[in-house]
């Protein structure tokens, strides 16, 4: 192959791009930090035949955030934090434009998160899943930014809170299933406030990701080129006032407390193995697992992971609840 001005390393067959189209890229991409479309909340439990409380609560800092209390006969709760552009409901990509942003990554399924609440009912827990702000219909915070966890981290802490003094709930052992931006935002509320999470039983952990990784891989994809990646990081810096270097990425894993199985798409398009790789390695508790769902590069396989086999993450909920 000849390298000229014109070729794409990253798809040779495809032209390289001007320096405006790829300008208008990075513009782009920086829109879903500043000012990310929400997901609708498509589905519903009762879809599923499950009976349900509409909930809503505080975030630590007040945001007002709108969830959904499945209610089941035991003491055992778990509760639910979503993936970044998604809804406590999942994702509707087959629907635009998250058809048109998801879909040169290989991301064209939907992702309906109720068939995880019900299979999580049926194995005798309690439920409690909420929109993060900024998302489905929750509350608006922080101009609209999305922070990678920085801040929706006080979102998580508000459904401990919430979880605490709820008639029903408070008694309850708890654990947490924290997916994308809502692990981030998981760890990065164990960093500022680990008191909370000292009768948290245990974490399921998918597919957390460091923002310079998932982005360099998205550019790279685009046809932009990681190269690329400082400038969006000042894009996105200018829009929300957080750099992708204060946002919670692989480092922050190191205030996990309690046991966690973290897993994710091995050959994921959108990430590399050594980011999940290195969250595990510093992950400083007794009980720990890494677990990765393979033969496929969509990351969306990662978030169906637990409805397409539940058995593993059923275990390790049971072992650490049943302690």
């Amino acid at each position: 192959m000849t390298v000229d001005s014109t070729t794409d390393l990253t798809n040779p067959t495809r032209p390289a791009l001007s320096s405006a189209e790829s300008d208008a890229i990075l513009t782009g991409i920086s829109h879903a930090f500043v000012n990310p479309v929400r997901s609708p909340v498509l589905w519903s439990p009762s879809d599923a035949g499950l009976d349900f409380q509409d909930v809503t609560f505080p975030s630590a800092d007040g945001v007002p955030l709108e969830g959904w209390f499945i209610p089941a006969n035991s003491d055992k709760l778990v509760i639910l934090n979503h993936p970044m552009g998604f809804s406590r409901a999942g994702l509707p990509t087959h629907l635009e434009p998250w058809k048109t942003i998801w879909g040169s990554s290989g991301n064209t399924m939907d992702v309906n998160f109720v068939p995880d609440y019900d299979i999580l009912h049926r194995a005798g827990y309690n439920v409690l899943t909420y929109d993060l702000r900024n998302f489905g219909l929750s509350g608006a915070a922080n101009g609209g930014a999305v922070t990678s966890g920085l801040y929706e981290a006080r979102d998580v802490l508000g459904s401990l809170g919430f979880a605490r003094q709820h008639q029903a709930m408070k008694s309850m052992k708890i654990a947490l299933f924290s997916r994308c931006l809502g692990a981030n935002s998981t760890f990065a509320a164990m960093k500022i406030a680990p008191s909370a999470f000292e009768q948290i039983t245990c974490l399921v952990a998918c597919q957390p990701v460091s923002d310079k990784v998932i982005m360099s891989r998205l550019l790279d994809i685009v046809g932009v080129g990681a190269d690329r990646l400082d400038d969006l990081d000042q894009l996105v810096t200018i829009g929300t006032s957080v750099p992708f270097g204060s946002r919670p990425d692989a480092e922050w894993a190191r205030h996990v407390t309690v046991p966690t199985y973290i897993y994710g798409v091995r050959d994921d398009a959108l990430t590399r193995p050594h980011d999940l790789e290195r969250m595990y390695e510093l992950i400083d508790v007794d009980s720990k697992e890494l677990s990765w769902v393979e033969g496929t590069t969509r990351r969306w396989d990662g978030y169906l992971e637990f409805q397409r086999r539940p058995r593993p993450i059923l275990d390790w909920l049971s072992t650490h609840l049943n302690q």
